[in-house]
């Protein structure tokens, strides 16, 4: 059972590398880098390519690990107690059970996607050291314990908003998806547009990496607007022509509002350019 790239997702070497070692580990695979570079749709093309079930947990900034386990829902009982309901004698009816519990008792193994980890309380990663460490938990409530069958396959990811402990860390093999280069994403364009003109993904590569390169950006483009963009080029049919006549220098290049996403860094290139403009004078 290995991880391969798969028809819709190209997967470097390094990242197949450290997908597999998690796996013959089993440890949480956690996987940091830049907003776009595809660490959630990771754990999808993983799922796909070993053929198994996925359940995601995405995480917000109000999500506590309990969670993640179970909840009871002690004011439907209540109510249900004062409707002189049956079913409020036995106390199991009330627990809802959480991902992380549904992916212990799957009735086949699972990848279990924890997204955005970085988003949660900074105790939320040490509350599940123990139930990602044994993969096991106690249910207090009917006095059982959820304990896996078979481990599932843990994917967790991570912005880097906030430092997990290193408590946490210790337990997880780490790997960082660092930007694509050039050839890489090239690649990347085709798996998506199969019958993109190579002129235009040349010549729109060539924009994009110059404006990744502007000094000050506060936010560079990233691959997944590398997409949007390209996309959008189709749809419009603009030529290659029409993006290698386009200086960063001196003008933004066409549809830039994929690439760009707020307005201190449309402000900062059309500074640079009307710079430039008057010292070409």
């Amino acid at each position: 059972m290995r991880f391969e790239s798969t028809t819709s997702y190209v997967a470097t070497e390094d990242l197949k590398v450290a997908v597999n070692a998690a796996i013959n580990l089993e440890r949480p695979l956690l996987v940091k880098g830049e907003p776009g570079t595809g660490k959630t749709i990771l754990a999808h093309e993983v799922a796909a390519s070993l053929k198994m079930p996925l359940l995601t947990w995405h995480i917000k900034s109000t999500t506590k690990a309990q969670h993640g386990l179970y909840e009871y829902d002690a004011v439907a009982r209540l109510r249900d107690g004062q409707l002189g309901e049956a079913k409020v004698k036995d106390i199991a009816n009330y627990i809802r059970p959480g991902k992380l519990w549904q992916a212990f008792t799957h009735e086949k193994r699972c990848v279990l996607l924890i997204d955005e980890i970085d988003k949660a309380d900074i105790e939320f990663p040490n509350d599940l050291l123990q139930e990602l460490d044994r993969m096991e938990f106690f249910v207090y409530e009917t006095g059982q314990t959820i304990k896996a069958a078979t481990r599932p396959v843990v994917i967790i990811t991570s912005n880097n908003e906030k430092e997990l402990p290193d408590a946490f860390l210790r337990r997880c093999f780490f790997h960082y998806i660092r930007f694509p280069d050039r050839d890489t994403m090239e690649e990347i364009v085709h798996v998506h547009f199969p019958d993109v003109k190579k002129a235009l993904v040349r010549d729109a590569l060539q924009a994009f990496f110059e404006l990744r390169d502007v000094p000050g950006m506060k936010k560079r483009p990233s691959t997944s607007e590398l997409l949007d963009w390209i996309k959008l080029l189709m749809s419009d049919d603009i030529s290659a022509e029409a993006l290698r006549t386009k200086d960063l220098k001196t003008v933004l290049p066409p549809l830039h509002g994929a690439l760009v996403k707020n307005e201190q860094d449309v402000h900062l290139l059309e500074r640079l350019a009307f710079l430039s403009r008057r010292e070409n004078r």
